[in-house]
This record gives structure tokens, C-alpha cells and sequence, in this order.
């Protein structure tokens, strides 16, 4: 089997030329010991119709074998110089063939610099690429951070106005001065219990 990795004539049959063969070849090759097997169960047939035969089953096998050996290796002698023409004349594409595919590279031909430095700049451009994507991915998650303190802070504004008008309800003019006044009255209050406690204290010690 030939080594030249024959990339060009991939690129044109959508497989190698190799593994093309290379199923041929097995394909033939199964269909030689499918061949032999048929032959051998006919010969076995044959013989029992034969009284006081004295070939048995084992040396039917025996020279089966020896015969599907010498066909195999006439077989692998044949298919080498069929794998060289193949190779060489009908699945190779010729040097001086170009495809549809890279005639912009003959209308527009650049130096190998060129195309290190179309290569690199592929590469920046990539990066770049990845970075806005997860600069646009951070956005998205702080706007959908964004989305739920908003719709917090709407259920309190809300809580609020029915606050206001609970209050205006009870005849509570200004609601924030109500806050105010129940912020400070709960603070005397927490004063005061904290007073009563320290009283408690000197009470238990003395």
C-alpha cells in the first residue's frame, strides 16, 4: 500500500485513493475464502457419494488451505501492480491540474510570508471574536441582574403605596413622616428594654 498521503486527490474524491483500494482489496479477498468454502463443501459432498474413499475431511482442509495460499498469493501479486496503476493513472490527480475550488489561489497567488500573516491575523481576529463573546455574555448576566433588582425594588415601591394608603386610611396624612416616627419610637423602645436589662443585671449581682 503506497504511503503518499495523496491529500489533493482527497480533497477532489472525498476519500484517499488508499482506502479505496484497500476495500477492494478486501472485498476480493473475502469473496476468494467464500469461493474456497463453497468449493470445499461441494468436494466433501462429492466424496461421500464415493464408497471406500480414502481422502478424509481433514486432508480436504489440508489442501483447501494450500490452494486458497497459492490463489491468495497470486491474488496479492496481481492486486500490487493493479494498486500501482490505479495510483499512478486513473485516481491521481496531475500536477498541473487545479480545482475549482483553489483557482482564486492562481488568479490571486501570495508568498508563504503572506500567508503566515493571513494565518496570524485569522487568529487575532478569533480571539477578538471570543472576547466579545464573553463581554456579551457578562452583559446579558448583569442586564438579567439588573432585571430582577428592578422588579424587587417595583414589589417595594409597590408595598410602599399600600403602606401610604393603609396609613391615609387611618387618617395618616404623610406616610413618611410616619416611618420616621415609628423608626425613632422603635428605637426609644429598644433604649428603653436595654436599660430595663441592665437594671435586671444590678439587681441579680448586688
Amino acid at each position: 500500500m503506497s504511503m503518499d498521503p495523496m491529500a489533493y486527490e482527497a480533497q477532489f474524491f472525498g476519500f484517499t485513493p488508499q482506502t479505496c483500494l484497500l476495500r477492494i482489496y478486501i472485498a476480493f479477498q473475502d469473496y476468494l475464502f467464500e469461493v474456497m468454502q463453497a468449493v470445499e463443501q461441494v468436494i466433501l459432498k462429492k466424496l461421500e457419494g464415493i464408497p471406500d474413499c480414502e481422502l478424509s475431511p481433514v486432508q480436504i482442509r489440508k489442501c483447501t488451505e494450500k490452494f486458497l495460499c497459492f490463489m491468495k498469493g497470486r491474488f496479492d501479486n496481481l492486486f500490487g501492480k493493479m494498486e500501482h496503476l490505479f495510483l499512478q493513472m486513473i485516481l491521481r490527480i496531475p500536477s498541473n491540474i487545479l480545482l475549482p475550488e483553489d483557482k482564486c489561489q492562481e488568479m490571486n497567488p501570495y508568498s508563504e510570508e503572506e500567508f503566515h500573516l493571513l494565518q496570524k491575523e485569522i487568529e487575532q481576529l478569533q480571539d477578538k471574536y471570543k472576547t466579545e463573546l464573553r463581554t456579551k455574555q457578562f452583559l446579558l448576566t448583569e442586564l438579567e441582574e439588573q432585571k430582577i433588582v428592578q422588579a424587587r425594588l417595583k414589589q417595594t415601591l409597590t408595598l410602599f403605596d399600600e403602606l401610604e394608603n393603609v396609613g391615609r386610611d387611618h387618617g395618616t396624612s404623610d406616610f413618611r413622616e410616619s416611618l420616621v416616627s415609628l423608626v425613632q419610637n422603635s428605637r426609644k423602645l429598644k433604649n428603653i428594654t436595654e436599660n430595663v436589662e441592665r437594671e435586671n443585671k444590678k439587681l441579680k449581682t448586688s
